[in-house]
């Protein structure tokens, strides 16, 4: 290499040498503000049930002096493939309802006295919460009760949340 010199470590060490094999670097855990650790999650859709649950985790959140974590899960439905022996694919339909809840949530009043955020999500939303509540480290998931025969025989999100959460979660009626 012409004109080009590499000076030796003064302690002796090797340099590190470029052609070698690296180790792979742990992937990072999705980084959340240090306000919102420990808070308490609650999923939000707008509908009268959730509503309730918003209100209890509100004072819940107040009660422990914690942060709300306000979690919409956008929905995201399976697409029809018929291509030969292919998986389900899912296909994320544009939501803007999270927008809206958004601006509603920032102009109401008995938010003003609170930290909280509102996080879109897309998928599950049992697994949803369960990860925003694993990545938050939340104290605990507040869902509202499904009222309904739909609910009753396919489950409710409140009733699956509820047997694999790794965290207390309280349902409101």
């Amino acid at each position: 290499m012409a004109g080009h010199e590499f000076p030796e470590p003064a302690d002796s060490r090797p340099l590190a040498d470029a052609t070698a094999p690296t180790e792979p670097v742990p992937a990072a855990r999705h980084a959340c503000d240090p306000a919102f650790r420990h808070g308490v999650v609650v999923g939000f859709d707008g509908s009268m049930s959730s509503e309730r649950a918003l209100s209890y985790a509100i004072g819940m959140a107040r009660r422990i002096r914690s942060a709300l974590i306000i979690v919409h899960v956008a929905n995201r439905l399976p697409a029809t493939v018929w291509a030969g022996c292919e998986p389900p694919v899912f296909v994320d339909v544009p939501d803007h309802r999270t927008e809206l809840l958004g601006l509603e949530l920032a102009c109401s009043d008995h938010l003003a006295e609170i930290s909280w955020v509102l996080v879109e999500r897309g998928g599950d939303i049992c697994h949803e919460l369960e990860e925003v509540g694993r990545e938050y480290e939340a104290d605990a998931i507040v869902v509202g009760g499904t009222q309904g025969l739909v609910g009753r025989i396919f489950g409710s999100v409140a009733g699956r949340l509820a047997r694999r959460a790794q965290r207390p979660v309280v349902v409101i009626p």
